[in-house]
């Protein structure tokens, strides 16, 4: 499935550092607001478990039993308070998040950003005032596309007996918002029932809960490891799901293994220096990351696109193959292709994901690792491995 995680936060909170890090794509990193314009975009990989490393073979995939499954990663301009007016880039930031399934906020944790993204003295800006604003400035987005044309659909609802839900979302498409979440928020907002007595703060409140929906989010915590246990610890304490980053951290790894210097997999807590051309200054810096992966468990990059994707969006991993004996392909490629899946997909599902035909000619799936077959409705779990069988054309 088409996977989009979009990057948002205030200017200077690392986000380009985080982008960079999670696709080693060339970006402009400066230290001053508004370093991105126009949105980056690359891509940026999730971390699961290879099902080779149940066999006697690597299926030539992963790396050492690990496999990265490609997803898209879109960096946007830096958001200020009011953007959804149209200070700073807010317009264009809001615009470019049209496409994201979940969004992860960058933060940064050591409080030497103000609200605008101008650098303060470290520790000076308390980094708790920077949750609540993105949320309000996605949820103002969007009733400003909604009061755009409200008095007039709120007529022609009840005129011609149109639904509501469906009438709201056709209006909101463009934010990525689907009738089902529209009718959820609405009935989690307990609303009048009759719309037309809405007010302001009712198309508030409803375009909060269809954000909360339709955006799910994440907290990166990031510049950690220049960040006050205090400011991580309040950060933490958050009722969201939060992660403690250093991109920085994060990009100084990555770098110094595409040059060779070490070895390491995005995502591991810790590396070895496999140079012996490294100056005592370059081995300083590797052994301060070095400290701060291992006691954060790694650098938080490669977990916040996980939790992004596995624990907000409810994504598994499942593997199809064409000989359930040896897990391939017509081409004799093991495990050749990973797909990532909504939780409750069935076997048939992943027919159609494979292809439009398949999924029409579907008659039953078998799991390569049991070879028990699986009725259509049968639903998926995350590393399954899957052969479809069809009906010839």
């Amino acid at each position: 499935m088409s996977m989009t995680i979009g990057l948002a936060g205030k200017p200077n909170s690392g986000k380009s550092t985080f982008f960079k890090a999670a696709t080693m794509a060339d970006v402009e990193i400066a230290n001053y607001p508004f370093t991105t314009i126009n949105a980056n975009r690359g891509v940026a990989y999730i971390r699961t478990d290879c099902p080779c490393t149940e066999t006697d073979k690597r299926c030539g995939n992963c790396d050492n039993g690990i496999r990265f499954v490609p997803i898209e990663i879109i960096d946007v301009a830096g958001l200020v308070p009011d953007a959804h007016t149209g200070r700073g880039l807010g317009n264009t930031f809001l615009d470019e998040l049209r496409q994201a399934q979940a969004i992860i906020h960058v933060i940064d944790a050591s409080g030497g950003t103000d609200i605008e993204g101008n650098p303060v003295d470290t520790g000076s800006h308390n980094p708790l005032d920077d949750v609540d604003f993105l949320n309000h400035e996605i949820a103002m987005w969007m009733v400003g596309i909604l009061k755009r044309n409200w008095t007039k659909l709120s007529r022609k609802i009840q005129a011609e007996g149109l639904q509501l839900e469906h009438v709201i979302a056709d209006q909101l498409a463009g934010a990525g918002v689907s009738d089902v979440q529209v009718h959820t928020a609405q009935r989690n907002c307990d609303l009048l029932t009759d719309h037309l007595k809405w007010t302001d703060d009712d198309l508030i409140k409803l375009c909060d809960a269809i954000r909360t929906l339709s955006k799910p989010m994440i907290i990166a915590s990031n510049k950690a490891d220049i960040a006050s246990d205090e400011n991580i610890g309040n950060l933490k304490g958050l009722d969201v799901i939060v992660v403690t980053t250093s991109a920085a951290a994060e990009l100084a790894l990555r770098s110094a293994a595409k040059s060779g210097a070490i070895s390491y997999i995005p995502g591991d807590s810790d590396f070895t220096i496999v140079s012996g051309k490294l100056s005592d200054a370059q081995k300083t810096g590797l052994e301060h990351v070095r400290t701060f992966i291992k006691k954060n468990d790694g650098s938080g990059i490669q977990e916040c696109i996980n939790r992004a994707v596995f624990k907000l969006l409810g994504l598994i991993v499942v593997y199809p193959v064409e000989d359930e004996g040896k897990w391939i392909d017509k081409n004799d490629h093991m495990l050749p292709d990973a797909f990532l899946m909504n939780q409750g997909s069935t076997a048939h599902d992943l027919a159609y994901m494979v292809h439009s035909d398949i999924g029409d000619r579907f008659l039953y799936a078998v799991d390569a690792r049991t070879k028990m077959r699986l009725g259509e409705k049968h639903e998926l779990n995350i590393g399954d491995v899957i052969k479809i069988v069809s009906t010839a054309k």
